[in-house]
């Protein structure tokens, strides 16, 4: 894993993963849906990168959901196929955080995705992020 900073935060996280059997599809190719399971570890490894704790924050009833999620996929990949995940903040607002993915198998670009996730209370009403996430 590997991590890039802007100013003190860090703004990115590097990540691989080795496709699983079980995540595979009948033809053999990592089935569309687990790409998301990745991109969401992505932000938690990022997050963990910047000092954060997931656990803690939903602890304190800050929880954050993804709104919007926007994947492209450019090309399949396989069982046992290893992959490496750019996750990549592109803005953060009091309301907002947006993110951005890019998974390749080498130097092959498979997908490409954004997601935009918002601050929740634990009834499901928007907040703003504390101080700690902006």
């Amino acid at each position: 894993m590997t991590d890039q900073s802007i100013g003190n935060q860090i703004r990115e996280h590097t990540c691989q993963f080795r496709v699983r059997y079980s995540e595979t599809d009948a033809m053999g190719y990592l089935h569309h849906g687990q790409y998301l399971n990745y991109f969401e570890v992505g932000r938690v490894e990022l997050h963990r990168a910047q000092g954060g704790d997931y656990r803690a924050l939903e602890e304190q009833g800050i929880l954050m959901v993804v709104v919007r999620m926007q994947c492209r996929y450019l090309a399949p990949a396989r069982f046992d196929d290893l992959l490496t995940l750019h996750t990549q903040i592109v803005r953060i607002t009091r309301a907002r955080i947006d993110h951005r993915y890019r998974l390749y198998r080498d130097e092959e670009l498979l997908t490409k995705a954004e997601s935009v996730l918002g601050c929740v209370d634990r009834e499901g009403r928007a907040q703003t992020f504390p101080d700690l996430l902006s």
